[in-house]
């Protein structure tokens, strides 16, 4: 069975910056993609990377701001977030998938836990 685990989230001021872990198990390599949850809100979509980091996808209010990078060596891959503001906080998830880029969390098959990020303005 496949498993991810995230690592990395925690509370930061406005303008700050987190950078997320996410570790797959195993060696079989999948497009990633990094959702997340607000309280009260539906999920959605961040960005995604494809296997050979030849493709990355955003949510629009993060582009530029976030930068999704993979390790295939070590099977890791993580979002770099900059610039937080209070509007990111939620809670991140790590997913992984067998298909190609895929911004509709309907198209990975495997999740982490999740990891909490805050930001306080």
């Amino acid at each position: 069975q496949v498993q991810l685990v995230e690592s990395g989230g925690g509370l930061v001021q406005a303008g700050g910056s987190l950078r997320l872990s996410c570790a797959v198990s195993g060696h079989t390599l999948y497009t990633m993609g990094w959702f997340r949850q607000a309280p009260g809100r539906e999920r959605e979509f961040v960005g995604t990377i494809s296997r050979d980091s030849s493709a990355r996808l955003y949510k629009n209010s993060v582009k530029g701001r976030f930068t999704i990078s993979r390790d295939n060596t070590n099977n890791t891959v993580a979002l770099q977030m900059d610039n937080l503001q209070p509007e990111d906080t939620a809670i991140y998830y790590c997913a992984a998938g067998r298909g190609g880029t895929e911004i509709y969390w309907t198209g990975y098959e495997y999740w982490g836990q999740g990891t909490h990020v805050t930001v306080s303005s």
